[in-house]
């Protein structure tokens, strides 16, 4: 009798061991439960205020440089083109851009490429949209409200038939009719300047161009 109120005994104490020991164990998983949701609440946390200050920082005047060291400069040769000799920067941007020059010969740029498959633009484009079309390889025509009428038109059917080719005006530039391309741009004196011919041929997909073969439709139209 006394054995076996012993026994009795006995498997009550482990019984209760063994709640004491399973009440441990829910504690402490409940204590690392809570310790894992706070360290994700604390990243999510943490990771919004970082993308509230990056899309902040996006939405304020500032600009991109156009070049990543900011010490770039423009060096004409003797056949009158214009060369950027500086590193480019090359990033998808959505906020504006302050660039160089203008026209902007490259530089960070939007995401999304203006047409240019020999389009003809009457209203002026966004410089970011345009020199995403550089970076194609395409040669972009610009001119503002001293260019002849005859030339615009001329230069407007030689565009209409060249792919890999855009063409707007530019109140801002200053000189009437400019060329450019990734990099390199030149100033012509009207349509019929033969250096017109040269530049397309030169810099038209050219060995300046950082991605070859890029499409140039599919883009932004207006």
């Amino acid at each position: 009798m006394g054995s076996a109120n012993k026994t009795r005994t006995d498997r009550k104490a482990r019984i209760e061991e063994m709640r004491r020991a399973e009440q441990s164990r829910e504690r402490r998983n409940r204590i690392l439960t809570i310790a894992a949701c706070v360290v994700v609440v604390t990243g999510l946390v943490v990771g919004g205020v970082v993308l509230v200050r990056s899309q902040d920082d996006g939405k304020g005047s500032g600009a991109v440089a156009s070049d990543s060291s900011g010490k770039g400069r423009f060096v004409t040769g003797k056949d009158g083109v214009r060369t950027w000799e500086g590193k480019l920067a090359r990033n998808h941007v959505t906020k504006a851009v302050k660039y160089a020059s203008e026209p902007p010969v490259g530089g960070d740029h939007d995401p999304v490429w203006m047409n240019c498959n020999g389009d003809v633009y009457t209203e002026p484009l966004n410089n970011t949209n345009a020199v995403h079309s550089l970076e194609h390889g395409a040669v972009w025509v610009t001119y503002n409200a001293d260019a002849k009428k005859a030339d615009i038109d001329a230069l407007a059917a030689k565009v209409k038939k060249t792919p890999y080719t855009l063409m707007s005006p530019l109140d801002d530039q200053k000189d009437p009719i400019m060329l450019s391309a990734w990099g390199h741009q030149r100033t012509v004196t009207g349509a019929s300047d033969p250096n017109v011919d040269a530049f397309f041929e030169k810099f038209v997909q050219g060995e300046q161009t950082p991605e070859p073969g890029a499409a140039c439709t599919n883009g932004l139209s207006k």
